[in-house]
């Protein structure tokens, strides 16, 4: 780090009980062309008032009258500057464990003043590092806080996609499935009172197209926010596994360890997210013959378990940068204040596991009852 004669002097503050060994540090300093304005003191109570002036860097014998560096360090720590100004020890009598100590404790660097020529790259080197870090802890807390803000909104995501889901589901049962029921109605009626067998035949081919619709209206209204999640956890975990078996032809067993579950309505909604995700995943990738649904809940926790006995999932697709299903769920666990583990071996099956907090942070409520169908 150069400093040049048309930058700011560096202020430096001077920690030193000896005038002479104040101005062969200056000496050394000037030989190097550094642009500086420096300050002497020799208590600690100068110290701190000197401190409070913000000098760009300390320079600090090592044994002072009644005190040492350390005990300056230590002010330096106590008014919150420590990280922001680099405290380099210039002694000539201090060993390489005190030294180590105070480098330990701190310290950004320390010179012997038998090698006073070096000081100036000291000090250089100091700011240097000073600055480095003081830019790495704004970029890990910009990064924190971006982090934050995009969980924040994964969140709000998240709960808007819920509750859409329930609008949707509402608009579905209540618009689409009284439209296309009322015509189921007036189609049967008039199958009552065809005069022909040809209209007859129309008329009953409209009846299985209609209730083929009613029929897929239900499934995906049930997909979007089945009524049975009202019900509570199991009884959901229960109605997706017989879905699955009888959608894929594929054993699905739901073995419970618990009695009525104690958790939240949104805990047990990521429970049920999960496992409708997880089995939609086996349904499209896994190429199994079995599937085992483990649910268990204690005082502390609400665990998961979806496992199959599958062609696994390779390593290097969990770590595509679109396989946006399980980072997914992963988020949605996060979000909860949970894990999600996904353990899996090529051509022996995988295993997803979500533990869930029973005291964890969720997000905002969904509609109430009332509002779904």
């Amino acid at each position: 780090m150069s400093i040049e004669s048309n930058c700011p002097p560096l202020r430096i503050l001077h920690l030193e009980d000896s005038k002479v060994d104040h101005e062969l540090a200056c000496m050394a300093l000037r030989r190097a062309s550094l642009n500086f304005l420096i300050e002497r003191v020799e208590t600690l109570h100068d110290f701190d008032e000197a401190l409070a002036r913000r000098p760009d860097i300390v320079l600090a014998d090592y044994q002072l009258p009644g005190f040492t560096a350390l005990d300056a360090w230590q002010q330096v720590v106590k008014a919150g500057l420590a990280g922001r100004i680099p405290v380099v020890l210039l002694s000539g009598a201090i060993g390489e464990a005190a030294a180590v100590q105070a480098i330990q404790q701190g310290i950004a660097d320390y010179l012997l003043k038998d090698s006073m020529a070096k000081l100036a790259h000291t000090v250089s080197r100091a700011l240097e590092v000073s600055q480095a870090r003081r830019e790495r802890e704004q970029a890990s807390l910009e990064l924190a806080a971006s982090e934050r803000r995009l969980a924040e909104l994964a969140e709000h995501l998240q709960s808007s996609i819920e509750q859409e889901r329930a609008a949707i589901a509402r608009e579905i049962h209540d618009d689409i499935g009284g439209a296309l029921t009322a015509v189921k109605f007036d189609l049967a009626w008039l199958s009552r009172h065809s005069p022909d067998e040809a209209s007859s035949a129309h008329l009953r081919a409209a009846t299985d197209m209609l209730q083929h619709a009613l029929g897929a209206s239900q499934r995906i209204m049930l997909n979007l926010r089945p009524p049975i999640l009202d019900q509570g956890l199991v009884p959901a975990l229960q109605w997706l596994a017989d879905s699955f078996s009888r959608r894929t032809g594929i054993p699905a067993r739901l073995q419970v360890r618990m009695a009525r579950s104690e958790a939240s309505r949104d805990i047990q909604l990521v429970a049920y997210r999960t496992a409708q995700e997880a089995l939609t995943n086996i349904t499209k990738y896994a190429d199994c013959s079995r599937v085992e649904m483990d649910i268990s809940e204690d005082s502390s926790a609400l665990t998961l378990e979806i496992a199959d006995n599958g062609r696994g999932i390779d390593p290097a697709e969990l770590a595509k940068p679109r396989s946006f299903g399980l980072k997914g769920l992963k988020e949605r666990a996060r979000m909860a204040g949970g894990w999600l583990d996904v353990s899996s071996q090529p051509g022996r099956g995988t295993a997803i596991t979500l533990t869930v907090p029973m005291t964890s942070t969720t997000p905002p409520a969904l509609p109430s009852e009332e509002e779904t169908p």
